[in-house]
């Protein structure tokens, strides 16, 4: 275990013992802060500088911090009472800030900025019939591919049914050769098999997602579907760590088609050669007998909870969600905008490389909304690796995954069984 994990572990153990400590810390600043991380971070001071906001409203600084940090870097501040009024949360966190009552509801005065939003990203802000923080930005995975190859397999873009999709791929592993494959789904990796089983239609935790549902036939077709691309040898079976330049991997024809989330437009554009431009495109994922789902993603904005700023802080919240700020916000990061109405006026849904991620997020599924989702979901890769390379048969690894589910779940349980709110 390394160090970051052992220090979100003993965060996370801390909590139940501190419960009064989330609404400690400075209160009635003269101003707000926000934690933000990454590229968002960086480009935030120039969103909130341009922002309008009233004379007497209270300074905004931004801190920002890396991803690979963040997360502990929450646990971490609410267990000492450091947090600050505002912060970017990935929407996967939700459910386990909200369970520590480490954030605080969304007024309802501010449900209106979520009217022309996508409702699957919506709903991951959405547990136990309250909302817990507002979409800032969202993404969300579909193949991107190199249109040229599939050409010359006689398709012009993938099919969108599996059985179609995978006697595409088959075509086009014929035209790129020996030791060149028709897909990349890296080994460590959970997003690919997730995709599918989404797609596939799998519920993957049941019993109030007290235990796992990885053995039910829709997760199990999926789990087959995806060994299968490995076993009549469509797909590598390598981890991202053996591949040294993703792009260039692309390009040359390692691979023709690959499953990633919208940073990887601008990516494209930016590292491919000018000959390269057209020879590539994205589009949705494939199902079972169709158009396929996908997992939601992005940031959302959460006002920690125990401030005595509350309002101001919603009211930078809203101002961050205004057309204005989240048009500028897109230009300086990239990020897909979370309002509709900004697409449209961005170009987005005209672009015939983005607009794909709005069709896929019309058809993406919320997650479930526990704070052990992610333990889970790398407990599924792990498993579907050694499936992969020979440990496993399907049905083992289904009931594998559902054996390491259930212990990681055994707290819920155990809490679910005494009626206590989780």
């Amino acid at each position: 275990m390394d160090l970051t994990r052992r220090r979100m572990t003993a965060a996370l153990a801390a909590m139940p013992l501190l419960p009064a400590l989330g609404g400690c810390g400075a209160r009635g600043e003269a101003g707000l802060t926000i934690w933000a991380m990454g590229n968002e971070g960086a480009s935030l001071p120039a969103v909130l500088a341009a922002m309008p906001r009233p004379a007497r409203a209270p300074p905004v600084s931004v801190q920002p911090m890396p991803w690979t940090a963040a997360h502990a870097k929450l646990l971490t501040g609410f267990a000492g009472g450091s947090l600050p009024a505002i912060g970017q949360v990935g929407n996967s966190w939700l459910a386990e800030m909200a369970a520590i009552g480490a954030i605080a509801p969304v007024p309802r005065t501010l449900h209106g900025l979520l009217a022309d939003q996508f409702d699957a990203v919506v709903d991951t802000n959405r547990i136990a019939g309250r909302l817990w923080g507002v979409p800032w930005y969202v993404d969300t995975r579909l193949q991107y591919y190199r249109r040229d190859l599939f050409a010359r397999a006689g398709h012009a873009a993938p099919p969108r049914a599996w059985d179609g999709w995978k006697r595409a791929l088959h075509g086009v592993k014929k035209v790129v050769g020996d030791g060149n494959y028709a897909l990349l789904l890296p080994l460590n990796e959970f997003e690919q098999l997730l995709t599918f089983a989404l797609s596939a239609g799998a519920r993957l935790l049941r019993d109030a997602d007290g235990r796992g549902a990885f053995s039910d036939p829709e997760f199990r077709a999926a789990l087959a579907f995806y060994k299968s691309l490995f076993d009549e040898g469509l797909a590598p079976p390598l981890a991202t760590t053996e591949i040294a330049n993703i792009w260039n991997e692309f390009a040359r024809g390692f691979f023709a088609l690959f499953v990633s989330g919208p940073w990887t437009v601008g990516e494209l554009r930016t590292r491919l050669a000018s000959d390269m431009q057209d020879r590539w495109a994205t589009a949705p994922n494939p199902g079972p007998r169709g158009t396929g789902s996908a997992a939601p993603g992005g940031s959302s904005l959460v006002v920690f909870a125990g401030h005595d700023a509350d309002e101001r802080a919603w009211d930078v919240v809203a101002g961050l969600l205004a057309p204005a700020a989240q048009l500028q916000f897109h230009r300086l990061t990239g990020d897909l905008p979370a309002r509709r109405s900004v697409w449209r006026a961005a170009g987005l849904a005209a672009d015939p490389l983005v607009a794909p991620f709005a069709a896929q997020l019309d058809r993406a599924t919320a997650l479930p909304k526990i704070p052990e989702w992610e333990r889970i979901m790398t407990e599924m890769q792990i498993v579907a690796e050694r499936m992969v390379r020979g440990a496993y048969s399907v049905d083992e690894a289904a009931r594998e995954i559902d054996l390491r589910a259930d212990r990681l779940l055994e707290k819920r349980r155990w809490m679910l069984d005494r009626g206590r709110a989780l």
